[in-house]
């Protein structure tokens, strides 16, 4: 029981962790004032926002720093990146010292890459003591990421409402008092024998519970994130958030309570009773049954030959929409593909450009939100943008266990929920091009932040389903050098239409120039636009070539469930 106590504690530490290590969610809060302070261009900001991205190139490098030294070490060592990336940032804002642009630049790249590194401890830690339950604990952590900026403009109005180069302070030294608070339950990780399917079935009863906390979590900051600038009440309002963070430490415990009351009592409440389907000891440790089915490929090499092989030897005739769908699509999930065959795939290079013109140009928008709000008169509600960003992308980062829980009811393969999490984003961006109000904005930014979390915290499940369980870290690191190449491409063509419209709109003139009206982003909006499209075509054929190989691994599923049972 102190074990699985333990574990309870570690979870906590990692969303206390994945929440405020978010840092670059909230760039976009004060890059306005550090474009000024530096005195560049549109495009020279955009590159300091890539450098953050770019950072994520390099998060390879946590991974082998584990080899050699142990979590809390590899932990506080992020931490410390962070704050000596973001600390000279803050002084440089303060103009306490002067640092050239290519010293600010290698700053952001090294706050992106502490980013990956607090990322990279938090998974092992889900993986290490939640082996049945992972999926559930990487996308309960994961979520959390996405509400960071919230809770540091919650932070930042409590402290000074009036000062934008707070973030950067928040932004250094958060981490570090997070990291010093989760140090204890890091340290004393429990050893855990294998559960059985009674206590798999009730730990994922006390993951339902958290995801409902969660989104308790995501409407309050929604709410009063960024909804006063007194003093007194945010801080008001930041306590209520901490407690929220802090209160499902007592949720294991009232579950074990109740399941030591009601111990030899059948309770109507059963799980198996619900309407919804929970993790199956048998179904949720995809990783274990992706391994069963690739040994089973093997063994019955010619019922899973690829369809198109088996129509061509029947001599049957295709039509070109019919080859594009059937020709070498996946006979089935969890296949290993090394690194020569993933890049050979069709279906890796669809899924690459769903990404990238999904989840990425997100990101992208995140990060332009100052200069967007900015240009389109909206500066005092930068916040409150950059809060209805970080909410949505929470909510769309829970949204993504959804299929998990409802799977008994309703069954999608999950490329099919990655098509439907991608049709906001090109709504939003022609939204954006049709009308440049304030209401258009905030809706925008709103259906913006949902897709893109929701992309974000699925993308590992559906890149290890994919494309194998034992690549999946390869595979994966592969998949998102899509996000500092898409961050470089957007962000310089956001920049470039922006600067050419500064001569010919009302603009300002400070130590930099500074774009107002609809002009400076409309073209950029309406080629985002037809980028996500792009994106969410890909991905409706990246759902229709893999559509056979997850409803083959439904039927067996099923299958052995009636077994079971």
């Amino acid at each position: 029981m102190a074990g699985q106590s333990r574990k309870w504690m570690i979870l906590v530490a990692t969303v206390w962790i994945q929440a405020f290590t978010g840092t670059n969610f909230d760039f976009s809060a004060y890059s306005s004032d550090l474009k000024s302070v530096l005195g560049i261009s549109q495009v020279q900001l955009n590159y300091l926002a890539v450098a953050s991205d770019l950072g994520k190139v390099f998060g390879w490098s946590s991974g082998l720093a584990l080899m050699y030294f142990p979590l809390w070490v590899v932990l506080f060592m992020a931490a410390f990146m962070g704050l000596f990336a973001y600390g000279l940032q803050w002084l440089v804002m303060r103009d306490i010292i002067a640092l050239p642009y290519i010293l600010v630049f290698l700053l952001c790249l090294l706050a992106g890459c502490s980013i990956c590194w607090f990322n990279t401890v938090c998974f092992v830690l889900c993986i290490q003591n939640f082996p049945a339950n992972r999926p559930l604990a990487l996308s309960l952590t994961i979520a959390f990421n996405g509400v960071s900026a919230a809770l540091y403009a919650l932070a930042g109005n409590a402290i000074d409402s009036s000062s934008n180069d707070m973030y950067l302070l928040l932004n250094a030294c958060i981490p570090l008092t997070t990291s010093v608070v989760s140090l204890i339950p890091i340290i004393r990780q429990p050893s855990l024998d294998p559960l059985p399917p009674d206590a798999v079935r009730r730990d994922s009863l006390i993951f339902l519970i958290l995801n409902f906390l969660a989104i308790l979590t995501g409407i309050y900051l929604l709410l009063f994130g960024s909804s006063t600038s007194d003093g007194t009440r945010a801080r008001l309002l930041l306590g209520g958030a901490i407690l929220l963070l802090v209160f499902p430490l007592c949720i294991p415990g009232i579950v074990y309570a109740r399941e030591w009351f009601h111990r030899t009592i059948h309770s109507s409440l059963s799980i198996h009773g619900s309407g919804f389907l929970l993790v199956d000891v048998d179904d949720l440790e995809l990783h274990k049954e992706l391994i069963t089915r690739e040994s089973s490929y093997h063994e019955n090499g010619d019922e899973t030959m690829y369809e198109t092989k088996r129509r061509k030897g029947s001599g049957e005739k295709e039509g070109c929409c019919d080859s594009m769908v059937k020709k070498d699509r996946l006979a089935m999930l969890g296949e290993e593909h090394p690194v020569s065959l993933l890049v050979s795939r069709l279906d890796f290079w669809l899924y690459y450009t769903a990404y990238v013109c999904g989840g990425t140009i997100g990101l992208v928008y995140s990060n332009n939100l100052g200069q967007i709000a900015q240009s389109l008169g909206q500066s005092s509600n930068t916040t409150t943008l950059v809060t209805l960003y970080s909410s949505f992308s929470f909510f769309g980062r829970l949204l993504s266990a959804a299929p998990d829980y409802i799977r008994a009811k309703i069954y999608f393969a999950r490329t099919a929920w990655l098509t439907i999490a991608l049709v906001p984003t090109p709504i939003a961006f022609f939204l954006l091009a049709a009308s440049g109000n304030a209401v258009a904005l905030h809706i925008s930014t709103a259906l913006v932040g949902l897709s893109s979390g929701f992309i974000f915290a699925a993308a590992v499940s559906i890149t290890s389903e994919l494309f194998g369980p034992n690549s999946v870290g390869v595979n994966h690191n592969i998949l998102i050098t899509n996000i500092p190449i898409g961050s470089l491409v957007y962000g310089v063509l956001a920049a470039v239409v922006y600067d050419s419209h500064v001569s010919s709109s009302l603009s300002i003139i400070t130590d930099s120039a500074v774009c107002m009206g609809r002009q400076c982003y409309f073209l950029t909006f309406v080629w985002w636009g037809c980028l996500s499209v792009l994106g969410l075509t890909s991905s409706l054929l990246l759902f229709l070539r893999t559509r056979h190989a997850y409803d083959q691994f439904e039927v067996k599923r099923i299958s052995s469930m009636t077994q079971l049972y």
